[in-house]
């Protein structure tokens, strides 16, 4: 195996992969990258058995071959490079790397060794515009269960095409708040609901962000199967296991009205929560809402045995009753900074009930959070 390739696309290639190859100590070859050079190009490959990635790296070919090499050692090393174009050849066991007047070689495994990364079937074939597919992503991953005594609540739901709905809904919910987003599907129709891992989310989310040529390249292919999700973006394909179980029918437990309801200027809402979080209870966050329809405004208060007690206000459209509720500063701080909106709509019911935020005279996205029980 023999090739050359510039600095520039092998590091953004390693970029990609190396954060897939984690420390194994059952099998230690999966803190390694796969590379395979063919006629075509370079392959380099990562799993960790639960996900899989896969990148297309320009190079030119000398000589065929597969070795692998640790992921963390030959990412940091090709980052360090100051010249322009990289010499790779595999070398008995080890990898040879020549880069202007430096040469080095590292140590690495046979590829034969390698756990072999199974294709994705490319059924069900959804098409999704990039830019609106990441930030859904990111609205709704913050939602998901941080632990997993309930396996389902630790991803996101994909309801491809359901709930009367001709597109997208991607939710999550951890039994104290909830997220749901609706976006548009550009290709595909079927009918289906699957459950993708929170830590699947995240990376996919890393992988559409580090991707050169998102001005190139506008939209996401998908697939989604039985037990595996697949995505191909850019020059790399990208596979993961799904959440085996049921998602919860969360819409039970989305209100169909409110007894109040404010508008309030997303920044400075943000701003006033900051300051009374810091005079709140550590582990409770409670800050306290009194929404006053007579005086238009929200009074956000906090007390903490600790620091002290703090109280503002915030002028804002309120209509219906005068209401109060007690929430978790950091839940509604996700949301609020997860609303592309200037404006904020806020509804109530009461105290003992969830509430609901969302931007100002939209509905693709929502976010409800429920009370602190006093």
């Amino acid at each position: 195996m023999k090739f050359t390739c510039t600095k520039e696309n092998i590091s953004h290639s390693l970029n990609l992969v190396s954060s897939i190859a984690g420390k194994q100590v059952n099998l230690p070859i999966l803190s390694n990258i796969l590379i395979q050079a063919n006629d075509s190009g370079v392959k380099l490959i990562a799993t960790n058995l639960e996900i899989s990635i896969s990148v297309n790296l320009r190079a030119k070919v000398e000589k065929t071959g597969s070795f692998t090499v640790p992921a963390k050692t030959l990412t940091d090393f090709i980052h360090l490079l100051s010249e322009e174009q990289v010499e790779l050849e595999k070398q008995d066991n080890e990898i040879s790397i020549k880069c202007g007047k430096s040469a080095t070689k590292i140590k690495g495994m046979d590829a034969e060794d390698y756990p072999v990364v199974p294709n994705f079937e490319e059924e069900h074939p959804f098409t999704i515009e990039v830019n609106s597919f990441k930030q859904a992503l990111s609205q709704v991953v913050v939602a998901c269960a941080k632990n997993e005594i309930r396996p389902e609540l630790s991803g996101v739901s994909f309801n491809f095409f359901t709930n009367n709905f001709s597109g997208l809904v991607l939710a999550a919910t951890d039994s104290y708040r909830l997220a749901e987003k609706k976006l548009s599907v550009l290709q595909g129709n079927d009918e289906i609901k699957v459950i993708v891992p929170a830590r699947t989310i995240q990376e996919i989310i890393r992988l559409l962000t580090l991707s050169k040529d998102q001005q190139a390249e506008n939209n996401v292919r998908l697939w989604v199967g039985e037990n595996q999700i697949g995505l191909r973006y850019d020059n790399f394909e990208f596979s993961s296991r799904l959440v085996d179980g049921k998602y919860p029918d969360y819409t039970q437990i989305i209100p169909k009205e409110f007894k109040t309801e404010a508008v309030f200027p997303s920044t400075t809402m943000i701003n006033k929560i900051k300051v009374a979080s810091l005079f709140t209870t550590t582990g409770v966050n409670a800050v306290s809402f009194d929404l006053s329809p007579e005086q238009n405004n929200i009074g956000i208060s906090s007390t903490s045995i600790q620091t002290g007690e703090h109280s503002s206000e915030i002028e804002a459209e309120v209509k219906g009753e005068e209401n109060s509720i007690l929430l978790n500063h950091r839940y509604v701080l996700d949301g609020l900074q997860n609303i592309e909106s200037e404006e904020v709509e806020f509804k109530v019911n009461s105290g003992e009930a969830p509430c609901l935020f969302q931007g100002k005279g939209k509905d693709d996205y929502l976010y409800i959070v429920m009370p602190i029980r006093q």
